[in-house]
């Protein structure tokens, strides 16, 4: 059975109706599973406001938030630090809108965490403060991974851009560093751990470790381009091994540029006459 219809071009399109049949079978089944998936995705979409209702109420919110922004960083004994923001909402984890900030260049002392989320909010908020039409929408709830230096640091940050009605939390491991006994700071209030079996404990779990693993996977990623591409490849006799083993002995090419010939003897696979090799590529006058 088909019916003919036309189209604003006045070409003619024919739409077939199978009466019977295996066509009419897969139609049924096609039917059926796009049933099947909308009730899923209901259900999955109710579950998720549910327990936003839940997180608004245990932190006193107006309403449920429909923008959580969770804030994390990951470094290398310091080099190639990264700081990443993931996004949740109504619909679950938002990745299109996650965010990942490259701070090498933010004159920040190795291993600053503090300095890290100050960067991060200042670029990250600074948009925001100067009404930059390309800036994220404003977020109804941020949770910082850390605990009350690195939200006092975010807070200040906040502050300093006159966007102090942020709402910002900090999240940090709790005693034993036990997942699942998270210790939450608020502002104005004494830290506290979340009760277990909690189902807003559950969902902050789940999104402080969305961000870790966020930030880890980008931090690595850049490493891996590093060992992939850097000064290190000029230079006569380093090759993939041995250029593996100093970034992952220094961190970066800019401190393998840094480092005395003792110390990059101290370097498997590095020889004296390697080891003076990298050193006059990189003091030359």
């Amino acid at each position: 059975m088909g019916e003919a219809l036309s189209t604003a071009n006045d070409h003619k399109v024919t739409i077939h109706l199978p009466q019977r049949g295996r066509k009419v079978d897969l139609i049924r089944h096609g039917v059926e599973n796009a049933q099947t998936m909308l009730a899923r995705n209901l259900a999955e979409r109710e579950a998720q406001e549910d327990i936003l209702r839940r997180l608004g109420e245990h932190f006193g919110l107006d309403e449920p938030p429909q923008r959580i922004e969770i804030y994390d960083n990951s470094h290398n004994q310091g080099s190639k630090p990264v700081g990443v923001m993931v996004v949740a909402g109504s619909s679950g984890f938002e990745k299109s809108q996650y965010r990942k900030y490259n701070m090498d260049d933010a004159s920040i002392p190795a291993g600053d965490d503090y300095g890290m989320m100050r960067h991060m909010f200042s670029r990250r908020f600074g948009r925001l403060a100067r009404g930059d039409h390309g800036a994220s929408p404003r977020p109804d709830l941020v949770l910082v991974d850390g605990g009350k230096g690195q939200l006092s640091a975010c807070l200040g940050m906040l502050e300093e851009l006159g966007l102090t009605d942020i709402f910002c939390v900090g999240v940090a491991k709790g005693p034993d560093r036990d997942a699942g006994r998270e210790q939450i700071f608020v502002p104005g209030t004494p830290s506290y751990i979340l009760k277990p079996n909690d189902p807003v404990s559950y969902f902050i779990q789940r999104l402080r470790d969305e961000a870790h693993r966020f930030a880890i996977g980008s931090h690595r990623a850049r490493r891996a381009r590093d060992i992939q591409s850097n000064p290190l490849d000029l230079v006569e006799g380093i090759g993939p091994a041995r250029k593996k083993a100093l970034l992952t002995h220094f961190g970066s090419a800019k401190a393998v540029g840094r480092a005395g010939i003792n110390d990059l003897l101290k370097v498997e696979g590095i020889s004296r006459q390697v080891a003076q090799k990298l050193y006059d590529y990189f003091h030359e006058t």
